[in-house]
């Protein structure tokens, strides 16, 4: 039977996705693209906006186009939060919450063709555990990610996440260093770990623990990928976490900051934890204490009462610090929030404008940041898919996109090579060597990964 999955929102959403791609390769089904002919079509759908809604509408109606025969379910968080309007979908047969996600293809098994919805989406308060999905998995990744963490206990003004993810939960430790050691043994060159509020991670756990804990404990690990952390909020980056990057060779030197206002009374009218003043300086911290790091971080333009003066406060600080890269959102009403309601909305024109003037100022930061690693030899994960002209596709532990010529066996593994120029879509760079085997063989305990 053949099986197409698609994904609207965050990278916890794409772990998802490909954890439960994996699970279904491994009982049988044929994966295809969300393009292509599929007797079972998975939406797994956001709702942090309500583009993210219409985008997530817009796959579903897609997918009953392109197959009217074939099973439609949609799950993730716009399912959560309405369940009524997905299931108003004309060819929708099943919406399924955040909590029945894992259970996706038993859920399958008893769906029917029938002109009908089945709705089975449950509260997301009370939740205590992390839903278990194994390693996500996608072969053209070749990277892992690894859920550690679900939920929010924040209350950020403009956002639902808390409401259709419940509340903060972390996966305990040495489960994590278990499946980190799995996917060690099975050839993975790195794992994300990744979460909703992956900073909270272990407050919830008896006794607590924190991610600077668990992040020592990977470290120690006698063999382990390359480790990737996820996005972060600025004040839960802990100097102890700081020492860690920059002492431990298997964190890759790359940290994603949501910023989202450079000024303070916005930041304040969001409820965000941090300040504009704390993100400079932690900033400027990292970038002195861990060379060559590649810091990133979210913006949002055109929050309510935004004026010109306000935003130019943003723009003046991103511009003074040494960012990498940066994603830029314009506000949306996400009806359910604060936010919504909050009077001096800023008109769509301004908000396309202001969101052209970073984007332009990301792309200049981005390739400063590029070309100060010219002639510098970097260790990259070789991507299992083809590069421009043929060549391979690396990324090194500072999220720097590298194209060199090589043998596709490199696919998959590890490889040293020389920058030798900046390009407008990422770096050239010459081939220098592999850094020792490129993958052990999987141990017993790892034959139920997803096939590579």
């Amino acid at each position: 039977m053949r099986i197409a999955f698609a994904t609207v929102g965050c990278r916890l959403n794409q772990f998802e996705t490909d954890a439960l791609r994996g699970k279904a390769q491994a009982e049988g089904y044929q994966i295809v693209p969300f393009a292509a002919a599929a007797d079972v079509y998975v939406i797994n759908t956001c709702t942090i906006t309500a583009e993210a809604d219409a985008d997530s509408r817009r796959l579903a109606r897609q997918a009953v186009r392109r197959n009217p025969s074939a099973l439609v379910a949609v799950t993730g968080c716009y399912a959560q939060a309405a369940p009524d309007a997905v299931a108003a979908i004309p060819g929708v047969d099943l919406v399924l919450g955040n909590g029945g996600k894992p259970l996706l293809l038993a859920h399958l098994r008893d769906a029917r063709k029938n002109g009908g919805a089945r709705v089975l989406v449950g509260g997301s308060g009370g939740r205590r555990e992390v839903d278990d999905y194994g390693p996500g998995i996608d072969p053209d990744r070749t990277r892992a990610f690894l859920k550690v963490q679900d939920g929010c206990n924040y209350g950020c003004s403009f956002c639902i996440v808390p409401e259709v993810r419940g509340g903060n939960r972390s996966q305990q430790p040495d489960r994590i260093l278990a499946e980190i050691r799995r996917l060690h043994a099975a050839g993975f060159p790195e794992v994300v770990l990744t979460g909703i509020h992956l900073g909270t991670y272990g407050r919830d756990l008896a006794p607590p623990t924190s991610l600077s804990e668990l992040c020592l404990r990977i470290a120690s690990l006698d063999g382990a990928p390359r480790m990737r952390l996820s996005s972060l909020d600025p004040h839960e980056v802990k100097p102890d976490l700081i020492r860690l990057l920059a002492e431990s060779p298997r964190f890759c030197r790359h940290l994603h900051l949501p910023l989202q206002s450079g000024d303070e009374g916005i930041l304040r009218r969001m409820r965000r934890g941090h300040t504009a003043a704390q993100f400079r300086e932690l900033v400027e911290r990292l970038a002195a204490v861990v060379p060559g790091i590649a810091v990133s971080g979210d913006v949002i333009v055109g929050f309510p009462g935004e004026d010109d003066e306000a935003f130019r406060r943003t723009h003046d600080l991103l511009e003074a610090l040494p960012i990498a890269g940066l994603h830029v959102f314009s506000f949306s009403r996400r009806p359910g929030t604060d936010a919504a309601e909050h009077p001096n909305q800023v008109p769509k024109a301004v908000k396309a404008e202001r969101s052209r003037a970073l984007r332009g100022l990301a792309a200049r930061k981005a390739q400063a940041f590029q070309r100060r690693f010219l002639g510098e030899t970097l260790e990259v994960a070789v991507l299992d898919r083809e590069g421009p002209d043929g060549l391979l596709e690396g990324l090194s532990d500072n999220y720097l996109r590298v194209w060199f010529a090589g043998d596709p066996a490199l696919r998959g593994g590890l490889a040293r090579v020389r920058v030798e120029h900046v390009t407008g879509r990422g770096l050239l760079a010459s081939l220098r060597g592999v850094p020792g085997p490129r993958r052990s063989p999987p141990p017993a305990d790892s034959s139920t990964l997803p096939p590579r």
